[in-house]
């Protein structure tokens, strides 16, 4: 379903979406603009969160890693007999 907005923009804004845009399709041209943009921010700010937190928590990551380091690989060794 489609609902029609009532939209202010930029005159530099509406030249360049009609450069961009086939004839007609400004509505077409500015959903896809928007869904492009909230996707893309999305997948930014996921990245974002995702490097803080290996940042805040990669000294705990290691200590943790290298303290069952050696019980894994002594059942990998065992698994392999």
């Amino acid at each position: 379903m489609h609902k029609r907005v009532n939209v202010t923009l930029p005159e530099e804004t509406i030249r360049l979406i009609d450069r961009s845009a086939n004839h007609g399709n400004r509505s077409r041209f500015i959903d896809e603009a928007v869904k492009y943009f909230v996707r893309e921010h999305g997948r930014t700010e996921l990245r974002r969160l995702l490097e803080e937190g290996a940042e805040r928590r990669g000294a705990r990551d290691l200590a943790i890693a290298e303290e069952w380091f050696p019980v894994d690989k002594d059942a990998w060794r065992k698994r392999r007999r």
